[in-house]
């Protein structure tokens, strides 16, 4: 499968996984929210900056961490743990202390041609599609959840 990040722009999130100081993707919410339980081991990752439509780089993804109904010590610890990875700031620290997480650890970062993503009114801030084209100007399909749902 195939996944396009948004990148927290604010937080510079982009920049630290080109500079090779971030590779460790987190998202966590209070039930299993996307991508929890739905990105697994080799699927493709491409990354663009929020509010850029440019994706910009792309890598692969070497492994998964998902947890679900965690307590609040367990999620320091987890969050703790793989800070090297994550590079979390403190905002984000709190922000995603969160009872259900998913930790994307990648490997294999290039940038790449950038490529001009078209935005839709539904989408989140992690897509699931089945070809990156399926996201760009021009050759872009109306995105619905049916690739998100859990198998």
């Amino acid at each position: 499968m195939v996944h396009l990040v948004y990148c927290d722009n604010k937080e510079k999130v982009l920049d630290k996984i080109l500079s090779g100081k971030k590779t460790m993707l987190i998202r966590g919410a209070a039930g299993r929210k996307i991508p929890h339980s739905r990105v697994f081991k080799e699927d493709i990752l491409y990354f663009m900056e929020k509010g850029s439509k440019k994706i910009t780089a792309k890598s692969i993804v070497k492994e998964v961490q998902n947890y679900a109904k965690l307590k609040e010590e367990e999620i320091s610890d987890i969050l703790e743990s793989n800070q090297n990875k994550l590079a979390l700031s403190p905002s984000q620290k709190k922000r995603w202390h969160k009872k259900c997480l998913c930790l994307v650890e990648f490997h294999n970062l290039e940038e790449i041609e950038p490529l001009d993503f078209e935005h839709q009114g539904n989408m989140d801030d992690w897509l699931i599609i089945e070809k990156i084209e399926d996201a760009l100007v021009g050759t872009s399909i109306p995105y619905n959840y049916d690739k998100s749902k859990l198998k």
